[in-house]
C-alpha cells in the first residue's frame, strides 16, 4: 500500500518541529494492534511523510493482562531497527499506574522508564498528561524544565488542562525563565467543539501553542460508519463511540459525506480536514490498524477544504448539544 507523501507541513507552536498534518496516535499499538501491524504502520507513516507519533506511558494499561508501556515498547522495537531519525517522538507522564501524578520525583523516573521502552536517549516532545492538583504547580513547572535542560526531552506539551492552568503553567516558566510549553493536547473534533473553542483556543492563540486535538475521530464516529445505535453498540469501541451519537451528530456525518464525495475521500480525511483548518491546530492526532487505514487518513496532507464546504460543516456541527 502506497501512502500519500504530504505537500502541507506545518510548524508545532513555538517550537522548530515541522510536523505533517495528521499526528500518528498510537495509543493501540501492542493493544489492537499487533506488533507487525504497527511496525507496518510505522514505516507507511515515515515514508509517506509523516513526522510526530503520539503515544504516553499508561498505553495500555486498560487493557486485560497489560501494565502499562505497551506502546512505548512497541514504538522502541521499531526504533532500535535503526530508525530513531525517520520520526519525532512525544510521550506523557501522570498516568502510568507505577508513575502517577507530575511530582518532580516522579517526572523524572517515568522519563527515564519511557526512554528505555522506547529505545532512544531523548523524546522530541514529553507531555503532561493530566493536569496534579496534589503537586504544586511550581515543582512541575520545573521538573519539565530539568527533562529539557538534561536534554531528555526536546520541548514540553500540555494535554487536559484548563484554560486557567496553562495560563498559570505560563506565568511560571516566563517568571522563573523555565522551559515553555509549546503545545497543548485537548479533546477537539467536529462534534465536540466545546469547550475548546470557548476557552482554551483563545489560550493557545495567546501563547503560540500548536494544538494536536485527540480524539479527532470521535471514536470512530466521525468515520461514517455508525449510522444507527446498531451500528455503535456492535462496535469494540461502542462503549466511547455512543457519546457521540445522536441525531445532530448524524447530520454531521451526512454533511461530511457530501464533503467527501465531491473531494473522492473518506469522511475520516474530511474530519481531519476540517481541524487543520482551524487557526490553532498543527495536527490532529489518529490512529491506523493497517497501512490501509493510514493511507486514507494521510490525505489530509494534501487536502484542502473550500470555504463554503468549511461553513457547512460549521453550521451543522454548532447545532451538536455539548456534552455534559
Amino acid at each position: 500500500m502506497t501512502v500519500p507523501t504530504a505537500t502541507h507541513a506545518t510548524t508545532l507552536g513555538s517550537s522548530d518541529l515541522t510536523i505533517h498534518p495528521l499526528v500518528l496516535g498510537a495509543n493501540i499499538f501492542g493493544w489492537t494492534a499487533e506488533v507487525a501491524a504497527s511496525h507496518a504502520v510505522l514505516d507507511a507513516f515515515a515514508d509517506g511523510g509523516g513526522t510526530l507519533v503520539d503515544t504516553a506511558d499508561v498505553y495500555s494499561a486498560w487493557a486485560p493482562g497489560h501494565s502499562g508501556g505497551e506502546s512505548e515498547v512497541v514504538i522502541g522495537g521499531w526504533v532500535a531497527r535503526g530508525n530513531r531519525d525517520r520520526l519525532l517522538l512525544g510521550t506523557k507522564v501522570s498516568q502510568h499506574p507505577q508513575f502517577p501524578g507530575l511530582s518532580a520525583a516522579n517526572v523524572r523516573k517515568a522519563l527515564d522508564a519511557s526512554l528505555e521502552r522506547l529505545r532512544t536517549d531523548h523524546v522530541d516532545l514529553y507531555w503532561a498528561h493530566y493536569d496534579d492538583a496534589e503537586t504544586p504547580l511550581e515543582e512541575t513547572v520545573a521538573a519539565f524544565d530539568e527533562a529539557v535542560r538534561s536534554g531528555k526531552a526536546r520541548y514540553v506539551g500540555l494535554s487536559n488542562y484548563s484554560a486557567e492552568r496553562v495560563d498559570e503553567w505560563l506565568a511560571i516558566a516566563e517568571r522563573e525563565g523555565l522551559a515553555k510549553p509549546v503545545a497543548l493536547q485537548p479533546h477537539y473534533n467536529l462534534v465536540t467543539r466545546e469547550p475548546f473553542e470557548s476557552t482554551l483556543a483563545p489560550v493557545a492563540e495567546r501563547h503560540g501553542l500548536g494544538i494536536t486535538p485527540y480524539f479527532a475521530l470521535a471514536s470512530g464516529f466521525l468515520t461514517g460508519k455508525f449510522r444507527t445505535m446498531e451500528d455503535v453498540k456492535a462496535s469494540a469501541r461502542g462503549a466511547l463511540t455512543q457519546r457521540y451519537y445522536s441525531t445532530e451528530g448524524l447530520a454531521v456525518v451526512d454533511a461530511m459525506a457530501e464533503v467527501a464525495a465531491a473531494h473522492d475521500v473518506t469522511v475520516a480525511a474530511v474530519a481531519l480536514a476540517w481541524l487543520t483548518s482551524r487557526s490553532t491546530v498543527a495536527g490532529p492526532i489518529a490512529s491506523a490498524r493497517t497501512t490501509e487505514q493510514l493511507a486514507e487518513l494521510m490525505v489530509v496532507g494534501d487536502l484542502t477544504l473550500a470555504d463554503d464546504e468549511l461553513a457547512a460543516l460549521d453550521a451543522v456541527s454548532a447545532r451538536v448539544p455539548a456534552q455534559g
